[in-house]
């Protein structure tokens, strides 16, 4: 059996064992956070960020007017499809606003875009553009369609007419005639038989 002295001595160095747990726990805890954060640096020197910058991009306003008396055409659609080197980069369709234009500040430098334009009632158009630093101003005029060339008859500047049933759906009046024995006489003055 150990005596009351050699107990309390044992007691007291316990504590002080304890004590200096702590303190070792508490260096070597500061200690890993300092590696860590060393090793973190370290690794984003060799290694870089992972975030790349967004590539440089300019401001292109296509402005689409009527050939035939140069005022705005609203609400026309002006499709984008922009390669960068070689790859597809983009495809954006936009519509026009009430003063004919289409104003985009998406497509990169450098990029070769194809343009089209697309209005009821005109004709397809379609150019192409490099997209230089500085911007792009592009003016687009659309024509009437005009009729087709022919063989057969002379259509030169003739502007195309439109045969009903072909091109459009041609929606006829309801009747309005008189309902006889033999059946109902239309507006078109034909008979149809009940």
């Amino acid at each position: 059996m150990q005596s009351r002295e050699c107990r309390g001595r044992d007691r007291i160095l316990i504590m002080e064992m304890g004590k200096l747990k702590q303190q070792m726990g508490r260096v070597f805890g500061t200690a890993i956070v300092a590696a860590v954060c060393v090793s973190g640096v370290a690794q984003q020197e060799v290694h870089g960020r992972k975030f790349k910058p967004l590539p440089d991009t300019a401001h292109v306003v296509i402005t689409v007017e009527k050939g035939f008396n140069g005022k705005p055409l609203e609400n026309a659609a002006v499709i984008f499809h922009s390669m960068l080197n070689g790859k597809e980069d983009a495809n954006l369709e936009m519509k026009t606003d009430p003063d004919g234009k289409a104003t985009i500040d998406l497509l990169e430098v450098g990029a070769h875009v194809t343009v089209q334009v697309i209005a009821s009632g005109f004709n397809t158009y379609a150019t192409d553009f490099d997209v230089p630093k500085d911007g792009k101003d592009v003016l687009i005029k659309l024509q009437k369609p005009q009729a087709q060339v022919s063989t057969y008859v002379d259509n030169t500047g003739k502007t195309s007419t439109i045969a009903p049933g072909v091109q459009e759906h041609v929606v006829t009046k309801p009747a309005t005639g008189t309902t006889g024995s033999t059946g109902t006489t239309g507006a078109t003055g034909t008979t149809t038989p009940k």
